[in-house]
């Protein structure tokens, strides 16, 4: 048994506004205020892991448009918090492992569609900056998105602090 045993596999992406900036989704059926995050998701036995990268790109957000400018080394791990609830955690998983790739967005504003495979993630997005996810995304997950935003701050625009657009 490893350490790494229990923790469902997983992929996350950054998607880079040409400009540095960074697509981020509101939770669809999450209550505020800490419900946005970047698109993330399963990965399928065998498949590869920036294929599967994509596939929940376009499955979340229906972008397609994106070139691959970086991924993190290694699994980023969380554990799902205490009475968290959900088919994750009733498959006994006791949370998440990630690989993190970064993608330039190539396409057009009109690709970006949350119906795009069947029930949203998201109900809203924006573009948001790398280092604003923190305070913005459920603090469970916090720990792992430190992680991204280090792996990933030079592809990022700086941000000036000030109160993340809700």
């Amino acid at each position: 048994m490893t350490e790494l045993d229990g923790y469902r596999p997983n992929v996350g992406v950054v998607l880079f506004h040409p400009d540095g900036r960074v697509w981020l989704g509101r939770r669809a059926n999450t209550p505020g205020p800490h419900n946005w995050q970047f698109p993330q998701g399963g990965v399928d036995d065998g498949e590869d892991l920036e294929a599967a990268a994509r596939r929940e790109l376009a499955e979340e957000t229906g972008a397609r448009s994106a070139t691959r400018l970086g991924r993190t080394d290694g699994w980023i791990t969380y554990d799902f918090p205490p009475g968290h609830g959900g088919p994750k955690v009733s498959r006994g998983w006791r949370g998440q492992k990630q690989v993190w790739f970064a993608f330039r967005f190539d396409g057009g504003e009109t690709e970006f569609d949350l119906l795009a495979h069947g029930e949203p993630e998201f109900d809203a997005w924006r573009w948001g900056y790398l280092d604003e996810a923190l305070s913005v995304v459920a603090p469970f997950k916090r720990t792992a998105y430190q992680a991204v935003v280090q792996a990933f701050a030079s592809f990022a625009a700086p941000w000036d602090g000030g109160s993340p657009a809700a």
